[in-house]
C-alpha cells in the first residue's frame, strides 16, 4: 500500500498559511479554521524580524528554514492574534454574528467533503447580509490531483512508483460519486475501488483490486455501496456550483501548481471572498530543503527516507505538512510504524 495525497492539511501550501497569519496579525481579523490547520508551519518570513514587525508580504533577505523563525496559526495565536478553532463553517458564521464590529475570516480548507458546508455558509451570509464575514477559500479537488501526479513534469524530479490500482476515498466519493473515476480508470488502465471506512471495507476493497489486476480489468468498482452512488450527492454539488467555480491553477504543497484542482468564490459572492476584500496576493514559498514531503505524497519515498523524520521533525515539532495531521503519512508512521523494523532481542 502506498500513501497518497489524501490529507487536506498535508497539501496546503505554505503561502496560504502566511495569508491567514497576515489577516490575523496585521489586519486585525478574527480567523476561524479547523483544528489540524492550526499547527501547519508557515514560512520563515512569517516570523518576527529584528525590529519586531511581521513581514508577511514576502521572505526577508537571508531568511532560511534553519533559523526556526517560522510561525504557525497556533504560534500566532500565542502572540496575540485572534485565531479560533472551529468544527464547522457554521461556527465561523456564529462568530461573525457575535462580533459585528470585527472582520471574521473563515480559513476554508479540504477536499470535496468539506466544500459544501463552506458554500452553504457563504450563501447563508449573503441571505443575512453578514457584511463582516468572508472566506479564504483553499478547497481542492481530488480527480485533478490524481491525474497531475502521473502526468506532471515533476515526475522527472521525484520519480514515480508502479501502481496497480487505486483505493477511492470514501468521504469524497459520497459527494462526487463514482462516475468521475471512470475516465481516469480508462485512460490510465488502472482499476479503482471505492472503499468504506471500516477495516472490513478496506480489506474487501483490496481483494476487489487484486481480483481486477489478476483478471486484467481496469474498471471502477464501488465497495461502499451503502453510501456512494454513481452521481453522488447532487444537492451538495448544486450548492457548490452556485457559490464556487474552478481556479485555473492552484499550488499544492509538495506537488507544485496543479491545473483546475481547486475552487474559488464566484464573482456573484465576491463580497465574501477574503482574497478580494483584503487584496491578498499569493506568494509561493518553497518547502524545507531537506523535507521529503513531496516525494512521500507521491509514494516515491517513505517517511524514514527523510533525514528530518523522527529527529528535528516530530508531531510535537513538525517541519513539514506530512507530520502535522494524524492523517499525514509521516505522523502515522511516527505513531505506528517507526519501530516495526527494529529486531526484537
Amino acid at each position: 500500500m502506498v500513501h497518497g495525497p489524501g490529507c487536506p492539511v498535508c497539501v496546503l501550501p505554505i503561502g496560504r498559511i502566511d495569508q491567514a497569519i497576515d489577516l490575523a496579525l496585521n489586519r486585525g481579523a478574527i480567523v476561524a479554521t479547523y483544528g489540524d490547520t492550526m499547527r501547519v508551519p508557515a514560512s520563515p518570513a512569517a516570523g518576527p524580524s529584528q525590529d519586531g514587525r511581521h513581514p508577511l508580504g514576502g521572505r526577508e533577505p537571508g531568511a532560511s528554514w534553519g533559523s526556526g523563525a517560522g510561525l504557525s496559526l497556533m504560534k500566532a495565536k500565542a502572540r496575540g492574534a485572534d485565531i479560533r478553532m472551529v468544527y464547522s463553517a457554521a461556527d465561523a458564521l456564529t462568530i461573525a454574528r457575535q462580533n459585528p464590529t470585527r472582520e471574521v475570516v473563515f480559513f476554508a480548507i479540504g477536499f470535496e467533503t468539506t466544500t459544501p458546508p463552506t458554500a452553504l455558509a457563504i450563501r447563508q451570509a449573503a441571505a443575512e447580509d453578514l457584511a463582516n464575514f468572508s472566506v479564504l477559500c483553499c478547497h481542492v479537488l481530488t480527480p485533478a490531483a490524481i491525474t497531475h501526479i502521473l502526468n506532471s513534469p515533476e515526475v522527472a524530479q521525484y520519480g514515480t512508483v508502479p501502481l496497480d490500482g487505486f483505493v477511492g476515498p470514501a468521504h469524497v466519493s459520497i459527494v462526487i460519486g463514482s462516475a468521475p473515476y471512470n475516465g481516469f480508470a480508462a485512460d490510465y488502465r488502472k482499476p479503482v475501488v471505492i472503499a468504506g471506512f471500516e477495516p472490513l471495507d478496506v480489506m474487501l476493497a483490496i481483494h476487489m483490486l487484486v481480483r481486477q489486476v489478476n483478471e486484467g480489468r481496469h474498471t471502477v468498482e464501488n465497495e461502499f455501496t451503502r453510501a456512494v452512488t454513481p452521481r453522488g450527492n447532487t444537492a451538495a454539488q448544486a450548492v457548490v456550483a452556485q457559490v464556487m467555480e474552478p481556479r485555473a491553477s492552484f499550488e499544492w504543497r509538495g506537488l507544485g501548481e496543479v491545473p483546475h484542482s481547486a475552487l474559488k468564490i464566484r464573482p456573484a459572492f465576491a463580497r465574501f471572498d477574503a482574497e478580494r476584500r483584503f487584496d491578498l496576493h499569493y506568494t509561493p514559498v518553497p518547502d524545507h530543503k531537506q523535507c521529503e514531503c513531496g516525494a512521500i505524497l507521491r509514494g516515491v519515498k517513505t517517511p524514514t527516507d527523510c533525514k528530518l523524520f523522527g529527529n528535528v521533525c516530530t508531531p510535537e515539532n513538525p517541519m513539514g505538512s506530512c507530520m502535522v495531521s494524524s492523517e499525514g503519512a509521516c505522523a502515522a508512521h511516527y505513531s505506528y510504524g517507526r519501530f516495526r523494523d527494529i529486531p526484537v532481542v
